[in-house]
């Protein structure tokens, strides 16, 4: 045979083999199914933000799915998450933190399906190859968030509508869980960053989402003198009492601008997309998705909206340079030079990374001279639970 018929025959094999290896490798890859519990409906801003992710995901992905709304931090969420596995999801996602233990039973009953969950902090103890855990560095989204808020306090000192002295936000958080802290603690690291003066009182609702809790406490804020308010809770309560009072507000998950559209200011949110993308994108090929996986401004995950009237001038050059700082790792959002505690710096600090009964602290956290939060080397969910000066708790019941 010559030398140029056997090089054809060869080259015919080789394609012939590649175009077989890629039937091969399209033959391998799962069909997904995917399966969400979320704990409230989409009256709730924290679950609407991830309902509108999980739309997104799925339909760029062409990927079927089954939402369940509505599904309390209980027994509920298990059999939701058999119920979905039944249906023939082979993943399924929760979103809210007390999902988490109901979750994990439901893994392991459920070896074949992957079960994810966001906000949780068991993944990484737990060691099942099917629970996993995400979250996103909010915390930068937040202290970004501050940084509008305390722009706009600058312009009402400016203005003569306060003093230095009376620049005073206050906050509607839901809990005392580190996530709460974490939160609000940024918040104001931000506002301070641009407004040295500023000083915070934070009020408690003991529900992520109660409507008349969450209006009552950004209500006692303003009478005790607060002249902005931001929130951790998922209803409309404290950015309607703002607009009401005609108190600047900075909402969380989302704009409220088309109901409060003279205080409304900025938004900072998780876009939950990018690691549904993620996680399913991995369900789909065969391969591991990461016990703990932790967005961040790059990854997309960390978003702000765009502003709102009640913005001070230059507000977005001051959010863009210090995006720019954060991302770069010349800023970091709980540098120990920045806060005290109790009038000293916090040199040390023992977080409770691999939760306990006992919240007992297992891991030095402050590196490199500053709280590393969240994140690939301890685990996705917020653990910083530090009270720092200048941040005043009203109550802590919760």
């Amino acid at each position: 045979m010559k030398k140029s018929v056997k090089l054809v025959l060869a080259v015919v094999m080789i394609l012939t083999f590649g175009v077989f290896t890629s039937f091969a490798s399209n033959a391998e890859e799962t069909t997904v199914k995917a399966g969400f519990i979320f704990l409230h409906d989409e009256n709730s801003t924290y679950d609407l933000n991830f309902i509108n992710a999980a739309k997104e995901a799925c339909e760029n992905m062409g990927i079927e799915y089954v939402f369940k709304t509505g599904i309390p931090e209980g027994q509920e969420c298990y059999e939701a998450a058999c119920e979905l596995a039944d249906a023939g999801c082979n993943f399924v996602f929760a979103d809210s933190f007390g999902h988490e233990d109901y979750m994990i039973e439901a893994a392991k009953e459920f070896p074949d399906v992957q079960f994810c969950h966001a906000t949780g902090t068991k993944a990484h103890t737990e060691g099942l190859d099917n629970f996993h855990n995400a979250f996103a560095s909010i915390y930068e989204g937040r202290y970004l968030a501050g940084i509008a808020a305390g722009m706009k306090l600058n312009e009402m000192i400016d203005n003569g509508d306060i003093t230095a002295e009376e620049a005073k936000m206050g906050y509607v958080g839901a809990y005392t869980y580190a996530e709460v802290i974490s939160g609000y603690t940024s918040f104001f690291l931000g506002a301070r960053s641009v407004c040295p003066t500023v000083t915070m009182e934070v009020t408690f609702t003991g529900s992520w989402y109660d409507e008349t809790a969450e209006k009552e406490g950004a209500n006692k804020l303003i009478e005790d003198g607060c002249v902005l308010i931001s929130q951790h809770a998922d209803s409309m309560g404290a950015p309607t009492a703002c607009e009401t009072a005609g108190v600047p507000n900075v909402s969380y998950n989302g704009s409220t601008v088309s109901a409060c559209p003279n205080t409304f200011i900025v938004s900072s949110r998780i876009n939950w997309a990018p690691y549904l993308e993620y996680a399913m994108g991995c369900v789909a090929s065969g391969e591991a998705i990461v016990a703990d996986w932790t967005g961040d401004i790059a990854t997309g995950s960390v978003v702000l909206t765009e502003l709102g009237d009640a913005a001070a001038e230059g507000t977005q050059e001051a959010i863009d340079a210090a995006s720019e700082a954060l991302q770069a790792g010349e800023v970091h959002v709980f540098d120990i030079t920045t806060f005290t505690v109790d009038g000293e710096t916090l040199e040390s600090y023992m977080a409770d990374v691999d939760t306990d009964a006992d919240y007992e602290g297992d891991h030095e956290v402050i590196v490199d001279g500053y709280f590393q939060e969240s994140g690939a080397d301890f685990r996705s969910a917020p653990y910083f639970n530090v009270e720092i000066d200048g941040i005043t708790l009203l109550d802590t019941a919760f």
